[in-house]
């Protein structure tokens, strides 16, 4: 993976992965002063609402109708333009759409502005257009999405050339025009390095990329790159256009100002990324829920380390994966039944490696350590049965125990060889999250696999038709959470 794109990348969409708030950490905003039948409206108001409705693609609402109701100049004509207002407003704020009925799990906190007084002012300034604009995400990557969707709304040429189809397809060791576009999508996706994407001909790096990513989609992985292959690679314009639409609405699902310091999980990407007082302290691949077993979406701090950790077999994994396996494959697997439930006993070798990071939720998600550390050298990391797995977990469990002053309980912890628990002090915010849309290092929107389909809810709700795109194969990896 380029070091270069991951850092950008990151960066990039800092505001995107800043939005876990605390919502103990941040006064409650007080009741709003001002009631709806106080407000009034006149026509340069009404011309200046119609004025940002009417450019609503700039934020990738489009597809969705903002009906404005009521005329000034009389008390029920204001508080209908009132409404109209407030409903176009609390899209930008906050999203077109709530996620907690798009997906059966979403639990990290939303913006909750109080738009009342906001709305009274603006239109008593005479400054409604801006003070609506200002309520979407004001960051470099919002606009950089925002810029790409409307050249590809507005644009009959791509923004990125698109790959032409052709009847034959490329075999190993081919010479095509084509390739440099074909290696351009294989880097951005992070199946290629990018040294190795060089002039036409269809090179083994190229071949063995292409070959790992038809493995993950469930396509014979034989290196020929015909029609299955390239629509993986060759997205449309209205494809593209889709995808940033959603990945603008995720970011309004996001709170403004975030924790300063915290951790975010990309779980469309596989990525962790450690917040430390407002600068980026760390970044490190993560293994996530393989489809059928999906990361939920959740706001949850971590709150204590566990070392050397037990893991007892949820019920799920216990009947599906382990009964009727015998003794002897629970011997070989330090595990052992205890008042009705399989737990394995610490080591190396535990599914939960040597450190657990607790988390406070009621989906029993949490981080850990994996013996499985060939995973992180996945491409497409939605590999496990829900819970995240983190690279070189000891380093970062090191690293969160120096920053929280107790390196040396973590320390001793550790040398006990037994479950150990060492609380933290202070609760670290943790966001686990979904995103397609990476950045570039020229800051321009890359967009990657959506490996659980959920773009799809959300695109339909924003108007969009349903997306056709292959979707990564489960792996029916290893038992572990």
């Amino acid at each position: 993976m380029r070091k270069g794109l991951i850092v950008s990348s990151l960066l990039a969409v800092a505001s995107v992965l800043a939005g876990c708030g605390s919502s103990n950490e941040q006064p409650e905003a007080p009741p709003s002063a001002v009631s709806i039948d106080q407000v009034r409206w006149d026509n340069g108001n009404v011309r200046e609402l119609r004025a940002a409705i009417d450019g609503r693609a700039a934020h990738g609402l489009d597809r969705m109708a903002f009906a404005i109701e009521g005329q000034p100049g009389n008390a029920e004509g204001d508080r209908q333009l009132t409404q109209s207002a407030l409903r176009y407003a609390a899209a930008l704020a906050r999203g077109a759409t709530d996620p907690a009925k798009l997906h059966e799990v979403y639990t990290v906190p939303r913006p909750d502005p109080d738009l009342l007084p906001g709305l009274a002012k603006a239109l008593k300034d005479g400054d409604l257009r801006e003070w609506l604009d200002g309520l979407a995400p004001q960051d470099n990557g919002y606009r950089a999405l925002s810029k790409a969707y409307l050249a590809l709304r507005g644009s009959k040429d791509a923004v990125t050339p698109v790959i032409p189809a052709d009847s034959e397809p490329l075999e190993p060791g081919s010479t095509d025009p084509r390739i440099p576009m074909i290696a351009r999508q294989l880097v951005a996706s992070d199946y290629l390095d990018g040294k190795d994407a060089q002039g036409n001909l269809y090179n083994p790096a190229m071949v063995q990329a292409v070959r790992r990513m038809q493995a993950d989609f469930g396509i014979k992985p034989d290196g020929v790159i015909g029609k299955d292959a390239l629509e993986i690679l060759n997205l449309s314009d209205a494809e593209k256009a889709r995808a940033i639409a959603v990945g603008m609405e995720r970011m309004r699902w996001l709170e403004r100002t975030p924790p300063p310091t915290r951790i975010d999980v990309n779980i469309a990407a596989g990525r962790l990324v450690y917040w430390r007082d407002g600068k980026l302290a760390d970044t490190r691949k993560a293994v996530v829920g393989e489809p059928e077993n999906e990361t939920p979406q959740l706001g949850s701090p971590i709150y204590r380390l566990v070392a050397n950790p037990t893991w007892t077999v949820p019920r799920s994994i216990q009947s599906k994966e382990i009964a009727g396996k015998g003794s002897a494959y629970l011997s070989r697997n330090n595990m052992a039944w205890k008042d009705g439930w399989i737990v394995q006993q610490p080591g190396p070798q535990n599914s939960l490696g040597l450190v657990k990071f607790d988390m406070k939720n009621d989906h029993q998600i949490y981080l850990h350590d994996t013996p499985a550390k060939q995973l992180f050298n996945e491409v497409q990391r939605q590999r496990s049965h829900g819970c995240v797995r983190v690279e070189d977990a000891l380093g970062f469990a090191e690293m969160l125990a120096r920053d929280a002053g107790v390196l040396d309980e973590w320390h001793r912890a550790r040398a006990t060889g037994k479950e150990t628990f060492v609380p933290l002090g202070r609760e670290i915010p943790v966001r686990l999250i979904y995103h397609t849309v990476l950045f570039g290092d020229d800051g321009e929107p890359i967009i990657r696999s959506d490996p659980y389909g959920w773009n799809d809810r959300v695109s339909a709700a924003l108007g969009f038709a349903a997306g056709g795109s292959h979707r990564l194969r489960a792996s029916g990896g290893d038992v572990g959470p």
